[in-house]
């Protein structure tokens, strides 16, 4: 039986489930970590609590059960609150505890076994979020999605400070007067887990994550880079961007290259890359078509949006659609 507790406006999803098994379980699991079957003796508890692209899940399985992926749409972690967890990431086999998270990336055949009486806390957050998150750090864009390690270490360090983190997130479904049923801290919240994540595993970037930080880009690149990421399928011009900077497009260029590391357009061009391929990752091949999701996200050109993804994520954007059947 579904429970949701009503909140207004723009507060978080928050639901609560009965204990729940069968067809009804594997109901549960595709509406908040699709795409996913089911096999074996599905018993299964959920609470569920979702802060716009973070979804977090206590979920228990009473008996054996095998969760299949076919390919991850988003970013995964597994935390293990009591028993074990064997998983199968691509070829690789890893194991969790309360002690060792499992971490998957979006494009990942992954296979979770759950042994009986085990509980894990499932965190999945939307990749464009995440790769949001990971370039508003560096400040420049990255290449690609984020090499996240097939497991990591909960017992000490930032990794052991960011799953008391999650935890505490989990914890404050209970309190119905919780100040993550604010629009503005869930918010915040949301934030600090995607940020959070990214200070705490191992990664490509993880190294100038943690390196002193260099002087931010002056407030005249900041504000294209707000307006970009605000309305990145609006068809701006390098003189509109320039305007926004309030500079000439000399100056604007300059700036870009000094601070971002590459050209307006070039980095106006990546963030519409990133939006499409979240797009097409989560959306129905049923409804919706790739011409419709460039055209959506401010691409003119088919021809030249599809050789610009394929260079980006390394496959074409139909074969990206049709991975979520």
């Amino acid at each position: 039986m579904v429970d949701p507790l009503p909140r207004a406006g723009a507060a978080p999803d928050t639901v609560y489930f009965d204990s729940v098994d069968g067809d009804r379980a594997r109901q549960v699991l595709n509406r908040f970590y699709r795409p996913v079957s089911a096999d074996g003796d599905l018993k299964l508890g959920v609470e569920v609590i979702r802060l716009g692209p973070l979804t977090v899940g206590h979920l228990t399985f009473a008996g054996s059960a095998t969760l299949d992926f076919p390919s991850l749409a988003a970013y995964h972690v597994t935390v293990p609150t009591t028993g074990l967890v064997r998983a199968r990431r691509d070829e690789h086999e890893v194991t969790a505890t309360p002690a060792t998270a499992l971490a998957f990336r979006p494009g990942d055949r992954v296979q979770l076994r759950p042994e009986p009486n085990t509980a894990e806390l499932d965190v999945r957050i939307g990749s464009a979020a995440l790769e949001a998150e990971l370039i508003a750090l560096l400040g420049h864009p990255i290449d690609g999605p984020i090499d996240l390690p097939p497991s990591f270490d909960l017992t000490e360090g930032p990794a052991h400070s960011w799953s008391r983190l999650v935890r505490l997130l989990r914890d404050e479904l209970d309190h119905e007067s919780s100040l993550i049923f604010e629009p503005l801290i869930a918010e915040q919240l949301c934030s600090s887990v995607l940020s959070g994540l990214l200070l705490s595993v191992p990664h490509r970037y993880a190294a100038e994550l943690v390196a002193p930080a260099a002087a931010g880009p002056p407030r005249s690149i900041r504000r294209v880079l707000d307006a970009i990421c605000d309305e990145p399928e609006r068809a701006f011009t390098v003189g509109e961007l320039a305007a926004v900077a309030g500079t000439s497009v000399r100056s604007l260029q300059s700036g870009f290259r000094r601070h971002v590391g590459s050209a307006p357009m070039a980095y106006l061009q990546q963030v519409r890359l990133t939006r499409v391929h979240e797009t097409l990752r989560t959306g129905d091949p049923a409804t919706i078509t790739v011409a419709d999701v460039a055209h959506r996200w401010g691409f003119a050109h088919l021809g030249r949006f599809a050789s610009a993804y394929r260079k980006r994520f390394g496959e074409s954007p139909s074969e990206t659609l049709r991975t979520t059947t």
